[in-house]
């Protein structure tokens, strides 16, 4: 009777903790699925009704986790950016020549750009964004730049870099990284490491001194 007595007042609902990971995981499914259909069928293309329709649920039940395309849209770009930030905080806190450090971040970044919320920062438009969105984003690509021509300035300045102008070269460098966000499979004949590495090496030859 004890027994019976404790299980009749277990709370009927799910605990807290549990309903917070279960409504994150749906979000991301959301995530996942729009940011799939805005690089294979483009932003304009995509509807919240086929989101839903692959999702196997209802438009108004995503608008439980996002109130607008466009807010999908910059929570994709978000998560890009967050990609690239976390890898750059982390490379900013190892010791390095500025050579060493610039290829760190060229593997970095090219691993971004290998993944679908890296490629959003160069396949999507940003112009489909509001006004303060979009110059948050623009905001966010002007530090991409900005982490290049520092690790390319400082090569120069430890002597492990040869002289250039560190603007060129980042443009010469992310110009390249870009684009593997439009050309990269997933089911591609090289892994993804195997690329992020090359490009490290192959973009840093003529720059590294002898």
């Amino acid at each position: 009777m004890r027994g019976r007595t404790r299980a009749a007042e277990a709370p009927p609902w799910v605990p807290f903790e549990d309903r917070r990971r279960a409504r994150d995981e749906k979000r991301e499914a959301v995530l996942r699925m729009a940011v799939k259909m805005f690089l294979d069928e483009g932003y304009h293309r995509t509807t919240l009704n086929e989101v839903a329709a692959r999702l196997n649920i209802t438009k108004p039940a995503l608008y439980n986790y996002f109130g607008s395309k466009e807010d999908i849209l910059i929570e994709c770009y978000r998560l890009g950016q967050e990609m690239f930030e976390t890898s750059f905080a982390e490379i900013e806190s190892e010791s390095g020549s500025g050579i060493d450090k610039l290829r760190r971040l060229i593997t970095a970044y090219a691993h971004v750009m290998m993944q679908d919320f890296g490629m959003c920062l160069v396949r999507l438009d940003d112009r489909e964004l509001a006004a303060e969105a979009r110059a948050n984003v623009r905001a966010a690509k002007r530090n991409y730049d900005m982490a290049f021509r520092t690790y390319v300035a400082r090569g120069i300045s430890d002597g492990s870099i040869v002289p250039c102008d560190p603007k060129l070269a980042t443009l010469t460098i992310t110009g390249a990284l870009n684009w593997i966000g439009h050309w990269y499979r997933p089911d591609g004949a090289l892994p993804a490491a195997t690329i992020a590495d090359e490009f490290a090496v192959r973009l840093t030859q003529g720059l590294a001194t002898r």
